[in-house]
């Protein structure tokens, strides 16, 4: 079979980039590689590698991009593409992640995540391309592996009792959540795969990334995403601040929404409590072992709502909180 390096080095002769210098840009918790391609005369491209045969698939990538782009907003052009391959060349919007930009200018945060949000309701207001149903089955599926991952591998007991409590009690908070109107949620739209762009105009200042998992969803699920980062600490106020723009460009009833939010909230933080878990044991990835304390800190302030009150109960009664020693028991399942 013919390796990825041979394929991939036909697919950039065959665009007319054989001259450029190759250098890996990222990996993520996916298969995917992207390398920067650069030719001796400055320009550059992005290739992405995603492998089929590991279970890649470049077509939602490319018709999300469309749609993004369609709208105005900063998703990378598609300038070449082998699609039974698994490999695009796309426009580099470079390296500026917001979560770099902020390390350099801590004036910029509030700037920066003011800009997100005005992408979401540029997005949020424009019609729906064919996309699957982020709906409170597949919502429950995922939030349930921070038991099935998570605490399996504190126990080593999976289909609990009280995973099947759980999603019981989960499904009945979701399923109202379903009648409120459907927008696309890119579903990864952190500051890790946001990129500032300020010689454009508007939203189009944010580039966006990976955002070939969107579904149709919720509309507070992508405001979670950003303000809610696994990887990186925003302070509280400007978390309720950016809801409050949100609320102000979008009017609705402002508590079933803030409602909303907590219990996507949890959702999504148990999702990554489980996804990191899963990460470390099954792909041999210990890092995200370090990123669940703030997970749980966010799944520990989701829970607080209101709204909320039985789920806390369950949840806070049947998961331990990651102290140090339970980080060390994960970290001492991880794949070798």
């Amino acid at each position: 079979m013919t390796d990825r390096n041979t394929l991939s080095t036909s697919f950039i002769h065959g665009c007319g980039w054989g001259d450029a210098r190759r250098i890996t840009v990222a990996g993520d918790a996916s298969n995917r590689r992207y390398e920067r391609l650069s030719k001796p005369d400055g320009a550059t491209v992005i290739l992405m590698d995603a492998p089929a045969d590991k279970g890649e698939n470049v077509r939602p990538f490319i018709a999300i991009a469309e749609h993004l782009r369609a709208l105005g907003l900063s998703a990378p052009e598609i300038l070449a593409r082998d699609i039974p391959n698994g490999f695009l060349l796309i426009e580099d919007l470079g390296d500026d992640l917001f979560k770099t930009v902020i390390a350099r200018d801590p004036a910029l945060e509030v700037p920066l995540y003011e800009a997100s949000i005005d992408v979401l309701s540029v997005l949020h207001a424009a019609p729906l391309p064919p996309l699957d149903p982020y709906d409170t089955a597949t919502m429950n599926r995922f939030a349930a592996r921070s038991y099935e991952w998570y605490l399996f591998g504190l126990t080593g007991a999976r289909n609990t009792p009280a995973q099947a409590q759980f999603e019981q009690i989960m499904a009945d908070l979701l399923r109202p959540l379903e009648d409120a109107p459907r927008v696309l949620i890119q579903r990864d739209y952190h500051a890790e795969n946001l990129l500032w762009l300020p010689e454009r105009h508007g939203a189009a200042r944010v580039g966006l990334l990976d955002f070939q998992d969107a579904m149709r969803g919720h509309a507070a699920y992508d405001l979670v995403s950003i303000l809610q980062d696994a990887r990186r600490d925003v302070p509280p106020a400007l978390e309720a601040a950016m809801i409050a723009r949100y609320l102000e460009q979008n009017p609705q009833d402002p508590e079933a929404f803030r409602a909303a939010y907590a219990i996507l909230g949890v959702q999504r933080n148990l999702r990554i409590v489980g996804a990191f878990a899963k990460l470390c044991m099954e792909a041999g990835k210990p890092r995200y072992i370090d990123l669940i304390p703030r997970v749980w800190e966010f799944v520990a302030r989701n829970l607080a709502h209101p709204a909320l009150g039985p789920l806390a109960d369950h949840v806070l009664a049947s998961l331990p909180a990651p102290d140090a020693g339970i980080l060390d028991t994960l970290r001492s399942k991880c794949a070798r």
